[in-house]
């Protein structure tokens, strides 16, 4: 199946929603994740998701809450 360009981009922000909601859940914010434009512009595949950049604090937080997911 291939996907309009519009498709391909709606895919790609549908996911980052699912991504900062899941991220919030659980008290992790990254104020730059976001579509990556210059994928979304391509033909091939889906858009990437560009996570951005953090600062420390949330980085920590972030190992903290997957190092819990892994070790319940």
């Amino acid at each position: 199946m291939v996907l309009t360009p519009t498709e391909r981009i709606q895919a790609a922000e549908e996911a980052v929603r699912e991504l900062k909601e899941a991220l919030g859940g659980v008290g992790v914010v990254f104020p730059s994740l976001g579509v990556e434009r210059v994928s979304a512009a391509g033909t091939y595949g889906l858009p990437l998701v560009d996570l951005g950049r953090c600062n420390l604090d949330t980085a920590l937080r972030l190992a903290a809450v997957l190092h819990e997911r892994a070790h319940p």
